[in-house]
């Protein structure tokens, strides 16, 4: 199974602002030509796993973005209301246990999100690939991307496209084992 990241952050590598928010994201059209390169992702997912306070975030967008099974982990959140039981699915448990069970359901590709399980995943090394999309804006403080790790990761550059007319790098990245 293999693990993919695909977020954005600022120049000073935050993926949320002080107070949590993510107003400060572009909200810039496809051009005509480009490629819709999140849809492209997507295809090539068979489930989404993400922390709380990231599925609030998306709840907060008012219409469902995924048509994939979406695991939440939390230990602290409450059962999931029947407006949301069918589009997504509450992990109290060891995310380890979690990757075991979606293994054994067939699930081969993994959309991992949000700022604490991505830090959590590359603390265990649990992260195969990362595609980061760099916003010209710097925060100066926020939630941060990266957090402390045990030891190096290493990754290898895969590739860097420029995205709405120039505005955004977007950088592949794929774990060295």
């Amino acid at each position: 199974m293999a693990n993919h990241v695909f977020i954005a952050h600022s120049l000073d590598g935050y993926i949320a602002d002080r107070s949590g928010g993510i107003d400060w994201l572009p909200q810039l059209p496809v051009p005509e030509g480009e490629p819709d390169v999140f849809a492209a992702f997507m295809q090539r997912m068979d489930a989404i796993v993400m922390g709380r306070r990231t599925f609030q975030t998306v709840l907060s967008f008012g219409q469902w973005p995924y048509t994939k099974p979406v695991y939440v982990l939390s230990r602290s959140m409450p059962p999931l209301s029947a407006e949301w039981a069918d589009k997504a699915q509450l992990w109290g448990g060891e995310p380890a246990r979690l990757l075991d069970q979606l293994k054994t359901l067939g699930y081969r590709e993994l959309y991992i999100d949000g700022g604490q399980v991505v830090q959590y995943f590359l603390a265990h090394d649990w992260i195969d690939e990362l595609t980061l999309t760099r916003v010209p804006i710097l925060l100066g403080g926020g939630v941060p991307l990266f957090g402390a790790l045990p030891w190096p990761l290493h990754f290898t550059h895969v590739s860097t496209q420029l995205l709405s007319g120039g505005t955004l790098s977007m950088s592949t990245y794929h774990r060295l084992r």
